[in-house]
C-alpha cells in the first residue's frame, strides 16, 4: 500500500522525504509514478490555503485525493517511517499532558500522551518524550543504540522532567543533540536545574550538545525581553536558538524576522555570546 501513496507537501523543510513518490508541488508535466491514491499532508495552519489548491491540482489526475496532518488538529496514528516523515525521524509519542497557551498538541491529542510502538530512527520528533513511561523511555534509547548515526532530540526535551537516569541515557547513547525549551518565565528555574544535571553528567556546554529553543516575538513581547531570556539560557548551559512565534495565519513582523535570524545561525549566535563573555 505504502508504494502506491504519492505524498504531497506545502513546502519542503528538513524533515521532507525525498523519496520518488513525495512532491513539493503540482503533479509533474511528465513521468507520473504509479499510485493508487494522494495524500496532502499539512503540518501548519498557515500553508492550509496553499495546500487546499495542491488538492484540487492533484485530483485533476482522477485518483482519490486525502488531506490531513497536523494542521487539522485531528489526533495522529502510529508512525509510519518515511511517509510524512523523511528516513531517519521518528516519532514514539504523540501528546503532552502540558496546556501551554501558544501549542497546539494538547488541543489535537486531547490533552492525552499516548506511547507508541516503537520504529527505527535517529531523529527524535516525540512531543514530550520525557513525559512517557521509565519503560518507554528505556525502549527508546535501547532502538537508538541500534542505530548508525548518533541521536538526536530535534523535538524538545522538557526540562522540569529531566532526572539524572535521564542523563545516564542521553550521554551512553552518545547524543549528538539535544533541545530543551524557555517558552515562558516558569521555565527558567527548571532549565537552570537542567543545565546543572546535564553539566554534572558530562555534557559540557562548550560541546554544544545542549540547547535551547526560546520562543520570542509573542503579544506582549519586546527585543530587549527576548534577547534577555536568549542570555539567560545560555548562562544556565545552553546554546540558545529563537523560535518566532506565528499564530494561526502565519504572520510575522519583518522586524522580528530579523531579530530571530540573529539567533538562530550557530556562527552568530556564538560569536555573540563570546563577545558578551569577553572571550
Amino acid at each position: 500500500m505504502y508504494l502506491k501513496i504519492v505524498r504531497v507537501f506545502p513546502r519542503r523543510t528538513k524533515a521532507t522525504p525525498d523519496d520518488p513518490l513525495a512532491f513539493t508541488g503540482p503533479p509533474p508535466k511528465g513521468g507520473l509514478p504509479d499510485m493508487e491514491e494522494v495524500h496532502v499532508s499539512v503540518a501548519f495552519t498557515y500553508d492550509m490555503e496553499k495546500a487546499c489548491q495542491l488538492a484540487e491540482q492533484w485530483m485533476k489526475l482522477g485518483v482519490p485525493v486525502h488531506m490531513g496532518g497536523p494542521a487539522f488538529n485531528m489526533p495522529g496514528g502510529d508512525f509510519v517511517p518515511g511517509m510524512y516523515l523523511k528516513k531517519g525521524y521518528v516519532i514514539t509519542s504523540r501528546g503532552c499532558p502540558n496546556r501551554c497557551w501558544f501549542c497546539s498538541v494538547p488541543r489535537r491529542e486531547g490533552g492525552r500522551l499516548r506511547e507508541l510502538p516503537i520504529t527505527e530512527g535517529n531523529i527524535v520528533l516525540d512531543d514530550n518524550l520525557l513525559a512517557c513511561s521509565r519503560q518507554h523511555i528505556e525502549a527508546v534509547f535501547e532502538m537508538l543504540g541500534r542505530q548508525k548515526e548518533r541521536p538526536a532530540f530535534t523535538g524538545g526535551l522538557e526540562a522540569r522532567l529531566l532526572r539524572p537516569w535521564h542523563v545516564d541515557l542521553l550521554r551512553e547513547s552518545r547524543t549528538q543533540r539535544m533541545y530543551f525549551a524557555f517558552d515562558t518565565p516558569d521555565d527558567y528555574e527548571p532549565l537552570v536545574e537542567a543545565g546543572r544535571l546535564l553539566q554534572a553528567g558530562g555534557f559540557e556546554r562548550k560541546s554544544h550538545k545542549a540547547c535551547c529553543y526560546v520562543l520570542i516575538g509573542y503579544r506582549g513581547d519586546t527585543m530587549e525581553a527576548a534577547e534577555k531570556r536568549l542570555r539567560d539560557a545560555w548562562k544556565a548551559g545552553f546554546i540558545p536558538y529563537a523560535m518566532l512565534y506565528r499564530d494561526e495565519k502565519g504572520i510575522v513582523d519583518s522586524e522580528w524576522r530579523k531579530f530571530q535570524r540573529l539567533w538562530v545561525r550557530p556562527a552568530i549566535v556564538m560569536s555573540q555570546l563570546k563577545e558578551s563573555d569577553g572571550r
